[in-house]
């Protein structure tokens, strides 16, 4: 279904849902971007209640900021029904080139004013341990033009629904060789906070070689430990580019981490607060031979038993989905997803998130090229540690006459309960938001 009240919001037709977090079944959150009449890009939220939808709501006091017009919710995170948080970035000048981060809350269902957190850059990920303990993190914009992501990874921590100040990850300066601003920097792609205070980052930093590593830093007890770079990722991936795209955590001090490095898949493992040497993916060369791939997203239903979802190009040179399980702390071999490669004749296709309720019961989301290259969203489950086939959203094609559609966010409170948000588009170049739900 349609993102209610999201087409009246889109006069400029271009909305998109890019994140949706379900605390509980029936009881969700998303939040994303579409373009009003002046053709500005504007944020927009909205929840559902017992298996209701309300209607999307502008983000309250964000179109006074966004006078560049370009405004976006990018992260939502519920620590229960009807009390998340959601941040993005706006414009705030007229260029429309520069950017500041906002963070905005729910509270007992409804949404508050925007917060700004004046921090050029953007808030890429937040992590709700319950209601009103969250972590928001990105990176704060340190340049302009080529390098205008370059700056500093940072955290802010809500505690009892108080936002406290913007804290720069500790022992980032020193991993970039406290290289030039304009080129060295740092930003976080993904935090996980499986209990209030003790959390996990990963992202990247650029060195003053403009070379890319993977970091990650973890919280225990309310304090950020020192980012560290990914143990073994300078071997694995000969000195050539990576970053940690996504972490997850079963319990505090035992998570995952994967990305890409040098153009290789890898996860690596955090067991009672120590990290592991950074892996390949097991099996992954002999679906692709050694091509390029990537770990988009991990999630963890319990301390190690996880999933990581990816895409890797195949010898024709074709992007497809992949999966690998950690069970009981080891890894199975990456298989691609079950039932995509029969949708995917176009040659196209990538997961955008994986989300684990439970061990081995899992539901991800992404979309694929069909035999005209049109782009068609589609969803798969796993149960009891089996994964089904990869199927189109239901009703989603029959909207999606534009060609162009993708289930980018997934979230699932319980085994079998699951929801995935995207957006697909009604006539060419002119998009809609859209949210469907697993109901058994």
């Amino acid at each position: 279904m349609d993102v209610p009240g999201l087409a009246a919001l889109n006069k400029g037709g271009a909305a998109e849902v890019d994140g949706v977090s379900c605390p509980s079944a029936g009881n969700c959150a998303v939040g994303g971007d579409y373009r009003d009449r002046h053709h500005n890009e504007q944020g927009f939220v909205a929840g559902e209640r017992h298996g209701r939808w309300g209607k999307a709501i502008p983000v309250p006091g964000l179109a006074a900021l966004n006078v560049g017009g370009g405004a976006g919710v990018e992260q939502v995170s519920c620590g229960s029904a009807g009390n998340c948080l959601a941040g993005g970035s706006y414009a705030y000048d007229g260029s429309g080139s520069r950017y500041s981060s906002f963070l905005v809350a729910e509270r007992g269902g409804r949404w508050g004013k925007v917060v700004d957190l004046q921090r050029d850059g953007d808030v890429d990920s937040i992590s709700c341990s319950s209601a009103g303990n969250c972590v928001a993190a990105g990176g704060a914009a340190g340049g302009i033009g080529f390098y205008a992501f370059v700056g500093d990874a940072f955290v802010l921590q809500e505690r009892a629904g108080r936002l406290g100040p913007v804290r720069f990850i500790p022992g980032l300066r020193k991993l970039e060789h406290f290289g030039d601003p304009a080129v060295a920097g740092s930003w976080v792609d993904s935090v996980a906070c499986p209990s209030t205070g003790n959390c996990a980052a990963g992202g990247g930093y650029r060195d003053k070689g403009e070379k890319n590593h993977g970091f990650v830093a973890v919280e225990r007890n309310g304090r950020w430990g020192k980012a560290i770079e990914v143990p073994g990722l300078a071997t694995l991936d000969k000195g050539r580019n990576a970053e940690v795209y996504s972490v997850s955590c079963g319990t505090a001090g035992n998570c995952v981490a994967g990305g890409s490095s040098g153009g290789r898949a890898f996860v690596t493992v955090e067991r009672n607060g120590r990290w592991g040497p950074a892996m390949p993916v097991p099996g992954l060369n002999a679906l692709n031979n050694g091509g390029s791939s990537a770990v988009y997203s991990v999630s963890c239903g319990s301390a190690g038993n996880c999933a990581a979802a990816g895409s890797y190009r195949d010898p024709h040179r074709h992007w497809q989905p992949f999966v690998a399980s950690e069970n009981n702390g080891g890894w199975s071999t990456a298989i691609p997803l079950p039932g995509l490669a029969a949708l995917n004749k176009g040659g196209a296709a990538e997961v955008s998130e994986v989300s684990c309720p439970s061990a081995g019961n899992c539901a991800a989301g992404g979309d694929y090229a069909d035999r005209s290259r049109h782009h068609q969203g589609f969803v798969i489950i796993e149960r009891n540690g089996a994964w089904g086939r990869a199927i189109p959203v239901p009703g989603l094609r029959a909207q999606n006459k534009g060609g162009s559609a993708s289930a980018f966010s997934v979230s699932c409170p319980s085994p079998g309960r699951c929801a995935a948000a995207g957006y697909y588009s009604n006539r060419p170049h002119h998009y809609q938001g859209f949210v469907v739900a697993q109901i058994h």
